[in-house]
Formats: C-alpha cells, sequence, structure tokens
C-alpha cells in the first residue's frame, strides 16, 4: 500500500546523500516529488530519473538555501508545477570542518555561512512554504543529534544550528498546528554522506564508535524510512517531536 498517493513533497538538498535517499523513499510511497540542489544539475537530474522510473511525478530546481530570497521562488515553482505542497522536507544543510572556539586560525567565514544555510535558509523555506502547505500537511526537519547533545570538541557551530532547528521547529508546530499541520525534527548521527566524510575522513574513528552503543552507523534507509512515517497518515497525531535515529550515541 503506498501511504503517499496523490501527495507532493519537496526535498530540499536532494540531489545527493540523505536528501536524495528521502526523495526515494517519498516516491516509493507514492509522492509526487521536487527536489532542489545548488550546483550539480546533472546528479538532480539522475535523482529526477530514477523518481520518474517508479511512477512519479518528479522535477529537480536549482535554489541556493543560503540566500534567503531564494525560498519564495522555490516553493513557487513547486506548487506552479504540482498544484500543491503536502510535505515539506528541510533536509538541505553543510557542515563546516570544526575546530574549538578559541583556535587562533578559527574559519568564521564558512562557520557562518553555515548558520546561514542551515538556520536561515530552512527558516525562509519554511516560512516561504507555510502559507500554501496543504492544511493537514507536514514539516519535517532533518536535524542533527548534535543538537542535543555534543560528545566531541570542535563543534559547537555546526550543534548550535541544529540545536536553533529544533526549537523552531517546536514553535512551527505550535503555529501551524491549527491546520493540523505536523512539525518534527529528525536527528540522525553518523550517517554514510559525502558530508560526514568531509568531516570525519575515511571512516569512524574507533573513540566516536565507542559512544554508540549499537556499535554502526545508521543507514540512509533508516533516516528516510523515519521521514516517510512523520509524513504519513500514521504520523498525523506526532508533533513538536524531535526524535534521534542515532543508535542510542550519547546516551
Amino acid at each position: 500500500m503506498k501511504t503517499l498517493n496523490g501527495k507532493v513533497a519537496l526535498v530540499t538538498g536532494g540531489s545527493r546523500g540523505l536528501g536524495a535517499a528521502t526523495a526515494e523513499a517519498l516516491a516509493d510511497q507514492g509522492a509526487d516529488v521536487a527536489i532542489s540542489y545548488v550546483s550539480s544539475a546533472e546528479k538532480a537530474q539522475a535523482v529526477v530519473e530514477k523518481l520518474q522510473a517508479k511512477g512519479v511525478r518528479a522535477i529537480a530546481i536549482q535554489s541556493d538555501q543560503a540566500d534567503t530570497a531564494a525560498a519564495k521562488p522555490l516553493i513557487d515553482q513547486v506548487v506552479a508545477h504540482f498544484g500543491k505542497l503536502d510535505i515539506l522536507v528541510n533536509n538541505a544543510a553543510i557542515a563546516v570542518q570544526g575546530k574549538t572556539v578559541d583556535a587562533p586560525d578559527l574559519d568564521t567565514l564558512n562557520l557562518d555561512r553555515q548558520w546561514q544555510v542551515n538556520v536561515m535558509g530552512a527558516v525562509a523555506t519554511t516560512r516561504a512554504a507555510a502559507p500554501l502547505l496543504s492544511n493537514g500537511g507536514r514539516i519535517i526537519f532533518i536535524g542533527s543529534l548534535l543538537g542535543g547533545r555534543v560528545p566531541f570538541a570542535g563543534a559547537a557551530d555546526y550543534a548550535g544550528t541544529k540545536a536553533a532547528i529544533a526549537g523552531y521547529a517546536k514553535g512551527v508546530a505550535r503555529d501551524l498546528g491549527g491546520r493540523d499541520i505536523t512539525v518534527n525534527v529528525v536527528q540522525p548521527g553518523v550517517m554514510p554522506t559525502d558530508m560526514a566524510a568531509d568531516v570525519l575522513g575515511d571512516g569512524v574513528p574507533d573513540a566516536l564508535m565507542d559512544l554508540h552503543p549499537i556499535r554502526r552507523i545508521a543507514t540512509l534507509e533508516e533516516v528516510s524510512a523515519l521521514v516517510c512515517f512523520l509524513a504519513g497518515p500514521n504520523g498525523g497525531y506526532i508533533t513538536g517531536g524531535v526524535i534521534d535515529v542515532a543508535g542510542g550515541l550519547g546516551i
């Protein structure tokens, strides 16, 4: 049974990693899917073709989340193409290689861009989508376990952006609850993505893996399955939630 037949979803940052996996999972459940991407039209088109092969409608829209003015045109294009928007997955984000805040060579320029993309960009997209989102719709933010627990040094700014998202989502849940729109945060730990590799290098250090009661990293399928559940009919009474998919890291 395809629980999302007739629904339209937007997955920001959907050309790779968790965004692409989430777009495919939503399509598997029957949703028509728009993805946004920043630079790689080729990768985005490859995802669109995979989605279309599943029998759903799909488009890719170039949009840089660092530019808050791009949020409204993005949402308008989705609604113009599909006629509505039911599900918003705020997935797009960046991770900057962290250093401790007292490091003399702290990369403040890129850390500030991280706040712009991860927080202000997601806020702008949510604000643009909220008036047009169908009653009974869904907003799902991809946060991070680091938004609630920080088990290692050098992650202050990234953790701060994800903590901000968790608080913002609770406020949006309160604002939109009267329209039966649910708003939740999915907080993965380490995943097999390019973004994680950029920060951790090749493989997960043993010291970090030892902090996991379930001693492995998450699969993209496990995380995207939770997104689909929250987007579906059985997630209709879950809102303001912040749900970890992290194998117990940090407990």
